[in-house]
């Protein structure tokens, strides 16, 4: 006979997230709580947090995060980054020697700001141009890794439980406006340090409960616009589809989310402001192959705030809560009040609904 907890689900990876309507910080310690009753959601194989508004005193620059197999790749990387950037400051992420984590690599951070002249010579806009310099290293430059590179934000993750990389990465001296957290079950690929969640880049981060079934279609459209899809997993093409709805094409939140997560045509009919119903119409006409099918849950971080989902037939968990101006997203109501013991308001989104929050103007 099997007992309790011997079989597992191996989908059932943990999400969490917390986020400041009026950009009071939160320490890191909290959302590494949160994780600790979801343990069972993950194997030890991934691990992983996202931070907003922990960089203050370098807001202005990229804070570009990188694995390196050695020394030689780290001068090597910094040789290239001289080329094109800025390069204000560059110095190892601080960590603390546990057991459970081991086997790291080289893990840097430089803030760094592309040089104007590069820009001017290319006529690309410094985001667009991040974008390019993080693909061109993560698929040209052997040993070289960058898994964050956004403004006021960093991303921290490893190989092992999500608690322990909480521990790992020294979490409890840092303080943001909003975090998010994952722990990960991998199905499809290895578990490995780039593996774990989140996801990133620039300022987008996603961490993901799921399995998209749609994932071949989905990569070959967006590498159609110059991603580079090489981790083979479905959350680096989720996290880039975002990028290319919301940066490049402009839409809104809302609008994304009813890309990648579209009402079904029957639905769509049902509408009675037909305004809506033509703006339905036309993104899932013009983005079709922009569908994300099977389950998930994804909590998007972003400058400024983040938004949760569901797919439309809500085949995950995901719940929120709420209490003062904090906003609380989980995989389950465990994790919520193990941050907030007062969280009220606790509800469970419906398939393909965004909740989207956002950190009041100037807050951050």
């Amino acid at each position: 006979m099997l007992k309790e907890g011997s079989v597992r689900i191996p989908s059932g990876c943990a999400i969490a997230a917390a986020v400041s309507r009026d950009g009071n910080m939160i320490g890191g310690d909290t959302v590494v709580r949160a994780m600790k009753p979801m343990h069972d959601r993950s194997n030890g194989l991934g691990g992983g947090f996202a931070g907003y508004g922990i960089y203050p005193e370098y807001r202005d620059f990229y804070a570009m995060h990188m694995f390196f197999d050695c020394r030689d790749t780290r001068k090597a990387c910094e040789a290239f980054l001289k080329e094109s950037f800025e390069v204000v400051k560059g110095e190892l992420i601080p960590t603390r020697k546990i057991p459970e984590i081991t086997d790291e690599p080289i893990i840097y951070r430089y803030f760094v700001t592309p040089l104007r002249s590069v820009l001017a010579r290319l006529q690309l806009d410094e985001k667009e141009f991040v974008a390019r310099t993080v693909m061109k290293i993560n698929t040209e430059m052997n040993g070289a890794y960058v898994f964050s590179s956004g403004k006021n934000m960093g991303t921290f993750k490893a190989v092992g439980f999500p608690e322990d990389v909480g521990r790992f990465y020294r979490l409890e001296e840092y303080q943001g406006y909003s975090w998010t957290a994952h722990g990960r079950y991998p199905t499809n690929t290895p578990g490995w340090w780039g593996g774990a969640h989140p996801f990133t880049l620039l300022d987008y981060s996603v961490v993901h409960n799921g399995e998209i079934s749609s994932y071949d279609a989905n990569r070959r459209f967006i590498e159609m616009f110059g991603y580079k899809c090489t981790l083979k997993t479905d959350t680096e093409v989720i996290t880039y589809i975002l990028d290319y709805l919301l940066r490049r094409q402009k839409l809104t939140l809302t609008e994304a989310a009813n890309v990648i997560a579209a009402p079904f045509w029957s639905t769509i009919e049902r509408k009675t402001d037909e305004y809506e119903k033509e703006r339905l119409k036309f993104l899932r006409t013009v983005f079709p192959s922009l569908l994300i099918t099977g389950p998930f849950s994804i909590i998007l971080g972003f400058n400024g705030g983040l938004m949760a989902l569901n797919d439309r037939l809500k085949l995950r968990s995901m719940v929120t809560g709420e209490h003062s101006d904090i906003f609380y997203v989980a995989s389950e109501e465990a994790a919520i009040r193990v941050m907030d013991p007062d969280a009220g308001n606790i509800r469970s989104p419906s398939g393909g609904e965004p909740v989207i929050v956002k950190v009041k103007e100037g807050a951050f």
